[in-house]
């Protein structure tokens, strides 16, 4: 997800250094203080106090997702153990782990995605220190029997099958694969299939995995709502002190370079037909002018208030709906465009239709009036978001998992501002090419309509 007031798509190492702070004055998109407090151990603690009495946000994001599972034959374990996590401790089992949670007013849930994993509840401020006690136990102290490790791979089975039963999910896959050729982007969060049927028997695996993830230098504690800096500093040193800092280094291996259109194809006519076209896009980063600069030509260009839009969804009808944008990932990814379709044989001519608006922009850039409207629009509607704890604490986290600092929510809304038509032009010119190009289909026939 491309966090909150952008684009919803198809869809670290070890060491994290703090960035430089905004200088004073300058306007941030959040304007809460983010205090941020180093343990000894490399755990990153993050408060944020907010006006919301009673309440509290207690997150703790963990850097490590699909993106991280580097071996072969054991994809799915990033996922495993957003499940695994549940299980209990040998101070908590699982049922007294939900007991003492209901306690606090708070459910706890959790999820995963390529580059991390996220644990979260949101409950009585005054509850902050049995919060900590028991997540600190569980990231600390898991315990499972190799029963219970195969039962939750069997769960973890179950759902991959239930997701997977749907056309867009197959070809969500077959995308992955099909645009990363080496990168571990080339599989889904949930892993290839024939890894989660073996994955009762990896057990020892499964413990390894845990060993080298599962460690202060790979996960941050958000507190967010009625605290404050030194209360939440303070539990964080009496809870987590004492975990031990990991070496485990994960090395991802990097994605060649895209020479040439590529095209998958899933044959299913039990939905409409479909259409993604997906270019190979930047990492996410909060100094660039990229990121934001493609947030804006995907607004103008691929929103429901488009022309384009206008033009094949209502006034042609030929098209159900579409969107497009990019999404926010440590390394290069996709910028997809995608659309639903009445007609097969109108996927060539759609497909067309997406082109000459990209090239309209490549050659002429975007109306200025519009440009700016789109831009105070984006930095506008994520502002007003930001009205409860939850909501802010899942907006920093976003960035946490990015760049290992909460402060680049303000260091990129920052960028909007700066955004030209020439940003927008050049961006459209450097990633919106046809040899950087996947095309995914979905349709009746055994080619689709494009090839």
């Amino acid at each position: 997800m491309k966090h909150i007031a952008r684009f919803t798509g198809f869809w670290l190492a070890a060491t994290v250094l703090l960035a430089t702070p905004l200088h004073a004055g300058e306007d941030k998109i959040l304007p809460n203080t983010i205090h941020q407090h180093r343990l000894d151990n490399g755990l990153n603690v993050v408060t944020v106090p907010f006006d919301a009495p009673g309440l509290a946000a207690f997150y703790i994001i963990t850097r490590v997702g699909s993106r991280n599972e580097v071996e072969d034959g054991v994809t799915g374990f990033a996922h495993f153990f957003e499940h695994m996590m549940f299980r209990g401790t040998e101070k908590y089992s699982k049922e007294q782990y939900a007991a003492a949670l209901k306690s606090t007013g708070a459910a706890a849930n959790a999820n995963t995605w390529l580059d991390r994993t996220v644990y979260h509840m949101t409950g009585n401020a005054n509850e902050l220190e049995l919060m900590f006690e028991l997540e600190a136990d569980r990231f600390m102290n898991l315990a499972y029997s190799e029963h219970d490790f195969k039962t939750e791979a069997g769960a973890v089975k179950g759902e991959y099958t239930k997701n997977f039963a749907s056309p867009y999910s197959q070809l969500r896959e077959k995308l992955a694969e099909t645009a990363f050729t080496t990168h571990t982007y080339g599989h889904t969060t949930m892993g290839y299939f024939d890894d989660i049927v073996d994955m009762p028997n990896q057990y020892e695996y499964s413990m390894k995995f845990f060993d080298r993830y599962y460690r202060p230098e790979y996960n941050t504690v958000l507190v967010v709502g009625d605290v404050t800096p030194k209360q939440v500093n303070g539990l964080a040193e009496k809870y987590f002190g004492a975990w031990e800092t990991g070496d485990y280094v994960s090395t991802v291996p990097a994605e060649p370079e895209q020479t040439e259109t590529r095209y998958t194809h899933l044959q299913n006519g039990s939905i409409p037909p479909y259409l993604n076209m997906s270019y190979k896009g930047p990492a996410f980063s909060d100094e660039r002018i990229d990121m934001p600069a493609l947030d804006v030509l995907a607004s103008i260009v691929f929103s429901d208030t488009s022309e384009l839009y206008k033009k094949l969804v209502l006034e042609e009808q030929k098209v159900r709906f579409m969107g497009g944008g990019a999404l926010d990932t440590i390394d290069p990814h996709l910028f997809s465009i995608q659309a639903s379709l009445v007609d097969k044989d109108d996927m060539g001519y759609v497909m067309e239709e997406i082109e000459k608006a990209i090239r309209q922009v490549q050659e002429q850039g975007v109306d200025d009036t519009l440009l700016e409207r789109t831009k105070s629009n984006l930095k506008y509607s994520f502002a007003m978001r930001m009205d409860t704890p939850t909501n802010i604490a899942e907006s920093l986290s976003h960035y946490i998992w990015l760049t290992g600092n909460p402060e680049s929510v303000n260091r990129l809304y920052a960028l909007y501002d700066k955004v030209t038509m020439d940003d927008v032009m050049a961006v459209a010119n450097q990633y919106l090419q046809p040899e950087r190009l996947t095309i995914a289909t979905i349709s009746e026939d055994d080619k689709g309509a494009l090839k």
